[in-house]
């Protein structure tokens, strides 16, 4: 059994707060550079310019790279052996959260009561949170900072069996169409199917934190997130909506069993501001 202070914990979903809103991944800035060499508009190349300047300035000033610092999606591995000593793990998670955006003066944007009174909870809190059990001591935090505008645009539709592959298909690529330039393209497209409405929309989400492009490791799946990703960037949406072959960088699918009834498929967008950092204790 190996121990794991809480103050390590918080001390650490902090310290991954304010890098995630300020560093983007070499795997993203790679895609994005890319593309721009790809783009054939001469707007959507300017965007894409813009969008490569801003992340500059973001990681050399240690500003936030967006003025949605967003709502602190937190994912936890815990190792079966290890043990969490000093308090409770969601507190430490939680006061994590409170300590990095008060510290990196990282946007303030979670409401409590979010169908009336609307009012801001001023420390970010509460971070949304994911565990899973895993072997192992060790204890894996993933930071995501998700923005509003894209995951407005998130989807379920609860599909029926015979809509099959090409159902999912469609699904897909009409939700980046519905939601055009309000997820804040180029994207990647997250998408869960199977499991259950919860567990697909989960997957979803789980899907943004591969490295960009890298293809799910069944054959089948990587081919229909090939597909998908064909099939959005000619919708000519293009970065920032204004036109061009870059709508997507990439579309991440990931599967799990269903109900012979069900066909459950979830798209959770991810813009341009891929953020997440990671780190093991």
């Amino acid at each position: 059994m190996r121990e794991i202070s809480v103050t390590d914990i918080a001390n650490t979903v902090a310290r991954l707060c304010q890098e995630a809103n300020f560093d983007l991944g070499a795997d993203v800035l790679d895609s994005l550079k890319q593309a721009r060499g790809k783009e054939e508009s001469p707007l959507g190349q300017q965007v894409l310019d813009q969008i490569l300047e801003n992340d500059s300035i973001a990681t050399n000033e240690r500003i936030p790279i967006c003025q949605d610092c967003g709502t602190a999606v937190v994912f936890l591995e815990v190792g079966q052996d290890a043990h969490i000593i000093g308090g409770d793990l969601y507190t430490a998670v939680q006061e994590g959260v409170r300590q990095g955006y008060k510290e990196g003066y990282l946007r303030k944007s979670i409401v409590g009561q979010p169908f009336s009174a609307r009012v801001n909870t001023k420390d970010n809190t509460p971070a949304m949170i994911h565990l899973d059990m895993v072997p192992g001591n060790r204890l894996k935090i993933t930071v995501m900072p998700k923005g509003g505008g894209s995951e407005n645009m998130s989807r379920l539709h609860m599909l029926t069996p015979a809509k099959g592959r090409q159902g999912v298909i469609d699904f897909v690529v009409n939700s980046v169409a519905e939601a055009g330039s309000n997820p804040c393209p180029p994207l990647i497209v997250g998408v869960g199917i199977g499991g259950m409405a919860d567990k697909a929309m989960i997957l979803a989400k789980k899907a943004l934190l591969r490295r960009v492009g890298e293809p799910n490791p069944d054959p089948e799946v990587a081919e229909l997130e090939r597909e998908i990703l064909e099939h959005v960037n000619s919708l000519g949406i293009g970065p920032e909506g204004f036109g061009g072959r870059t709508t997507a960088l990439a579309v991440h699918a990931e599967v799990f069993p269903t109900h012979i009834a069900m066909l459950p498929v979830a798209v959770n967008l991810q813009c341009h501001a891929a953020r997440h950092k990671e780190a093991v204790l």
